[in-house]
């Protein structure tokens, strides 16, 4: 985007998506956190919703690396807020902690994306759209140990490769890792790369000036996602527990 002219739309989607995790997060909230029912976060609905809600923050994220010049720089911002909630939710609900969610991924894509457009501006968009997804595609069961067709496993792999607890935040995590949000960089850092492929694809054909349109409400949410995203759920929190606090 060039900085004369913002696209609104985004913002929008951006909004409907934060709007979409609050919900969620006041859900698990309700259900897992203060225990009315352990199995919600387990539902095959849940997952689907909590899958929609973050694949669209990342593929935003990706088409959007073509807005700012210094993306990297976005990028470390994200990723210390990323860190700043793992240190909190570590000290205040160690049982619910966060050691490479969406942030942590979102931030560290962001860097690597702005180290690759030189080279990713190479690629054809069409050929690259398909090549990243069909990578999302057969890596998405990385962190599960296969890879596959999604959530078909078409060829295991060794054990030996998710030994080292560091490397959970690749996509590889060793016995007993636990983060209450994760998101490594396999297979979702394809998924991003695809984002970053379709708003050129959009581009080249002049697409983008159907998302140029502004929505005020969910335009301004849009702008504001990530202090939104910050401190939505310490609210949340706050009242489910003056909620259940006064429930009989």
């Amino acid at each position: 985007m060039n900085e004369k002219r913002r696209y609104g739309v985004i913002d929008a989607i951006r909004a409907v998506a934060i709007l979409n995790m609050i919900a969620f997060h006041l859900c698990y909230d309700i259900f897992v956190v203060f225990g009315v029912w352990e199995g919600f976060y387990l539902a095959t609905p849940v997952v689907i919703w909590e899958r929609m809600i973050c694949s669209t923050f990342i593929l935003i994220s990706g088409v959007s690396l073509h807005f700012s010049r210094r993306g990297w720089k976005r990028g470390v911002l994200v990723f210390l807020c990323g860190m700043a909630v793992t240190l909190v939710m570590a000290l205040v609900m160690p049982e619910q902690a966060i050691w490479f969610g969406i942030l942590h991924f979102l931030g560290l894509a962001m860097i690597l994306g702005s180290l690759l457009k030189p080279a990713l501006d190479r690629l054809s968009s069409l050929w690259g759209m398909l090549v990243f997804f069909l990578l999302f595609m057969l890596s998405y069961g990385i962190p599960d140990g296969y890879l596959g067709l999604f959530s078909y496993s078409l060829v295991t792999l060794p054990r030996a490769l998710y030994q080292v607890p560091w490397l959970a935040f690749v996509g590889l995590p060793a016995a007993g890792f636990s983060s209450s949000d994760y998101f490594p960089l396999l297979p979702w850092i394809f998924l991003y790369l695809f984002g970053v492929m379709l708003w050129r694809f959009l581009l080249q054909r002049q697409y983008d000036r159907f998302f140029v349109r502004r929505i005020p409400v969910l335009g301004f949410i849009g702008k504001h996602s990530l202090l939104i995203y910050m401190v939505h759920q310490p609210i949340l929190y706050g009242i489910c527990y003056l909620i259940f606090l006064f429930l009989p």
